[in-house]
């Protein structure tokens, strides 16, 4: 049996059961009024999957900085446990990518409501792969796992844990420092700036993100914003 993560005394963990998906049922506990600082985790042989329960006191459209927030903690976690010549970096969208190839990825999920309005809750999901199965790794080399990236050695469930304290590290900074900080790191990770790109039904060269993290999407003279906000899952 996988040993029981220990968390920071501000999060709650939650194990998942095998047939439950750890971001749907956050999200469902969340529906119902759990406390924000819920953690839902499940570790197993070929991934390691996790949901992070919010309790946002700011406008959706701010609270959304937990989608980056997140993914940084992540990837400073890796980054802690991992050989250093292993590379993570992450996409707009919420992809991991470990030395160029897909090894997971992040999610958003909220109430209905407006983004100038105090959500309810806000979960944010991580899933990673440790190991890929089934499939023969040179056939998809878009995607990868962390055994194949030189992470073997990687204990799952300390990268659990290492992804709770840094991700806690910079829920704090961002709440006594703003965005600027978690700007200025985040956008030194993100993929394809300067490269041209698809997203929401939108085409143009990928500029880089506004202060609220928003994609700034340049397609002949105009300039789109694409708000974070247009990643959430809207649950019900």
């Amino acid at each position: 049996m996988t040993q029981a993560p220990r968390f920071p005394p501000l999060l709650r963990g939650v194990r998942a059961r095998s047939d439950e998906d750890p971001f749907e049922k956050a999200c469902a506990m969340a529906a119902v009024g759990c406390h924000g600082g819920t953690l839902v985790h499940s570790v197993m042989a070929d991934r390691l999957r996790a949901a992070l329960v919010f309790a946002p006191e700011v406008a959706l459209r701010d609270a959304m900085a937990m989608l980056p927030v997140c993914g940084l903690g992540f990837q400073n976690a890796l980054g802690a446990l991992a050989p250093p010549e292993v590379a993570v970096q992450l996409t707009w969208e919420g992809r991991i990518l470990v030395n160029g190839g897909q090894c997971g990825g992040m999610t958003a999920a909220a109430p209905a409501c407006s983004p100038d309005a105090v959500p309810d809750w806000l979960v944010v999901g991580l899933e990673v792969a440790l190991m890929q199965t089934g499939t023969d790794p040179g056939l998809s080399p878009e995607t990868t796992a962390l055994n194949d990236e030189g992470c073997a050695g990687v204990v799952p469930v300390y990268l659990l844990e290492s992804w709770a304290r840094h991700t806690l590290v910079w829920i704090n900074r961002w709440s006594e420092e703003g965005n600027q900080s978690l700007h200025e790191q985040w956008a030194g990770l993100l993929t394809a700036v300067g490269e041209p790109v698809a997203c929401r039904g939108l085409n143009g060269t990928f500029l880089g993100v506004d202060e609220a993290f928003g994609m700034l999407l340049k397609d002949g003279p105009n300039t789109h914003l694409v708000p974070l906000t247009d990643l959430l899952e809207v649950k019900a």
